[in-house]
């Protein structure tokens, strides 16, 4: 089975978040399911440069504003397709954002320009290499299917939605530039409450849509989680899939991590949390170690870990944080961080985010929705005691420590709901509980660390998927 992946990030070349560590994590996972997977990108100077091998295998006079060569090559251990188009992608600062931490104008066109590669290959290979599936996420591959149409071919297409927060919505009058078909521009092609949206296109032709967790799909249906396309989403229910994100869990794994003070027993994390308090200079303390590696976004609530971090001091805790995003999330944790007991560090440090989550007590993700989420999932692996809402994949990954899940030796974490300051706060105060019971938190420890958090069983599932659209056996 062969498999094009298309994505405008993956790990450990290009990452802003979870969905890098996706699509980098899926070639090798489904690789065991024999399907042999190729991954389309954007030509970013980070992906160029790290291409082994690279062989031309298309070359385009006009894509969207310039020429462009599509090469292939391996890079990471994964087998690559790479649009070379320095006209778009030879730039400095993030896949999406220029240095200044603004949108690139042309993101429309930049990323129609990977759906308008992704259909071509799909439609008619890319050398030798024809794709039996194209499997595009979000909204950076929606256009694929309406490119595809122009283009007269089919293949079955996936889409899968890893937030549908981010729609890919522009003004109409890119109609043209952006290569539609301006007859599509309606409720059952691309038009999404009067602008073009990239991800309703998709959303609208894909033959199979997936999303990140069982509970986020549910969710995709409600006003409430929708964003404005649960009216799609209800519309097309028959053919969503709700696929849990797993982690690499040898990358991922306490035992072998050569950033820590390795460890495969609760009883190892006391070297692994003195280690990080040492080095951030946090003084030993009574109640629980609490990290954070996470987006500052509203999505992520963080503000309501503001809000009562005094009760956490107050009771002994400690927080430590690595993250960046909204500069008034950044400037309020700043200032946080002058307290002794808090520690907080702007930016992104992958060693430094296997060393706190390995020598922290509990990671908190108190998200206002959360698609999938996976430091929860590295928490687990850790014996780092996840705090999450209760929403979405969150929901999905971790077993409350009710009276009922503790008396089973289940439980792997703690959950809140309603997403408020309150409920967080009576969450830390159950956790503190727990913390100082020992028996109970030793045994809280080895669920989570016992916890199945790798891919197996959601590769299985997407190469089900994939065979049941081309009938495979």
């Amino acid at each position: 089975m062969q498999v094009l992946s298309v994505a405008s990030e993956c790990a450990p070349l290009v990452k802003t978040g979870g969905l890098a560590d996706v699509v980098g994590a899926l070639p090798g996972a489904l690789a065991g399911q024999g399907v042999r997977m190729r991954v389309l990108l954007p030509g970013y100077p980070a992906v160029m440069g790290a291409l082994s091998d690279a062989q031309r295998v298309g070359w385009f006079d006009d894509l969207f504003g310039g020429g462009a060569r599509l090469v292939q090559g391996r890079a990471a251990g994964l087998d690559i397709l790479a649009i070379d188009a320095p006209h778009l992608f030879a730039r400095p600062g993030g896949p999406y954002i220029d240095p200044n931490g603004r949108d690139w104008p042309d993101n429309p066109e930049r990323f129609a320009a990977l759906s308008w590669m992704g259909a071509h290959v799909t439609v008619h290979g890319a050398g030798d290499w024809h794709p039996q599936v194209l499997h595009g996420h979000d909204w950076q591959a929606g256009l694929v299917t309406e490119y595809m149409r122009q283009m007269g071919g089919h293949r079955p297409t996936v889409l899968t939605i890893h937030n549908i927060a981010f729609n890919g919505s522009t003004d109409p009058g890119r109609v043209q530039s952006l290569r539609l078909d301006p007859w599509r521009f309606h409720t059952e092609g691309y038009e999404f409450w009067g602008s073009i949206s990239a991800l309703k296109a998709g959303l609208m032709g894909a033959d199979a849509l997936t999303t990140v967790s069982p509970s986020y799909a549910e969710e995709l249906m409600t006003p409430q989680f929708g964003m404005g396309l649960e009216g799609v989403m209800q519309h097309r229910r028959h053919v969503l899939h709700g696929i849990l994100n797993g982690i690499d869990d040898s990358a991922w794994n306490p035992a072998t991590d050569p950033a820590i003070a390795r460890y495969d027993s609760p009883e190892g994390k006391v070297a692994a949390k003195a280690a990080l308090q040492a080095e951030l200079g946090l003084p030993q303390a009574e109640g629980p170690l609490y990290v954070i590696v996470s987006r500052m976004t509203h999505q992520k609530g963080l503000d309501l870990v503001l809000q009562i971090l005094p009760d956490i001091l107050d009771q002994g805790g400690q927080l430590a944080v690595l993250g960046s995003g909204d500069p008034g999330l950044e400037h309020a944790f700043r200032q946080a961080g002058e307290d002794p007991n808090v520690s907080v560090r702007i930016g992104y440090d992958e060693p430094f985010s296997h060393r706190l989550i390995a020598g922290g007590d509990a990671i908190l993700v108190p998200s206002r929705f959360e698609p999938c989420g996976l430091t929860q999932m590295y928490g687990l692996r850790y014996g780092t005691i996840p705090v999450v809402a209760l929403t979405g994949g969150l929901a999905d990954t971790v077993i409350n420590a009710s009276p009922a899940a503790l008396a089973q030796a289940v439980a792997t974490g703690v959950q809140f709901s309603p997403v408020t300051a309150d409920a967080l706060c009576n969450a830390l105060s159950r956790l503190g509980a727990l913390y100082r019971d020992r028996d109970s938190w030793s045994q809280l420890q080895r669920n989570a660390m016992a916890q199945p958090v790798g891919w197996s069983h959601s590769a299985r599932a997407y190469a089900d998927l994939y065979r049941s659209l081309t009938g495979a056996e």
